[in-house]
């Protein structure tokens, strides 16, 4: 059995310790953007979570968004009351304990205040990245909420 890289244990103790039963899956290549993870797991765009850092001041939110579109900045700074950007690699890497291109929606040392993006509702099955680009797994909306202890929210933009 191969072993594990540390950031992926991480999150796979973190879904043991919700009694998530989420097997995390190892693929042969990078799933760093949705259509990657999409195709490599067989789901649509729209089923792949993009865990997404924002911050506002200096604090960083966690947005758990579909991979079939982008976050709308300016419906999440009405959520925050406040103005938002999003978070650059070493914010990202500060705030969850992983770089880019891996981050999980769990497994971090603190919560993050969360936000889900309301689209991933619509499907009984959805993938996340599991701590590195090529290890993912599989859930359900309600198990996202369960495990971030997110918001539910409509944040997608809708120009793209």
């Amino acid at each position: 059995m191969t072993e594990r890289a540390p950031a992926t244990e991480r999150v796979q103790t973190a879904l043991a310790e919700l009694d998530l039963e989420a097997t995390i899956e190892e693929l042969p290549d990078s799933t760093r953007t949705a259509q990657d993870a999409a195709q490599a797991v067989g789901l649509t765009v729209g089923q792949i979570v993009k865990s997404l850092v924002f911050m506002t001041d200096d604090e960083p939110v966690l947005v758990c968004a579909s991979g079939a579109h982008r976050v709308s900045t300016e419906k999440l700074s009405g959520l925050l009351d406040g103005s938002v950007r999003q978070a650059k690699p070493d914010e990202v890497r500060s705030a969850t304990g992983f770089a880019i291109g891996g981050v999980p929606p769990t497994g971090f040392a603190r919560p993050l205040p969360t936000f889900i993006d309301r689209d991933l509702m619509q499907y009984d099955e959805v993938c996340a990245a599991a701590g590195t680009p090529s290890s993912v797994f599989r859930t359900t909306p309600l198990d996202l909420q369960r495990m971030t202890e997110g918001v539910f929210a409509d944040l997608k933009d809708e120009l793209g």
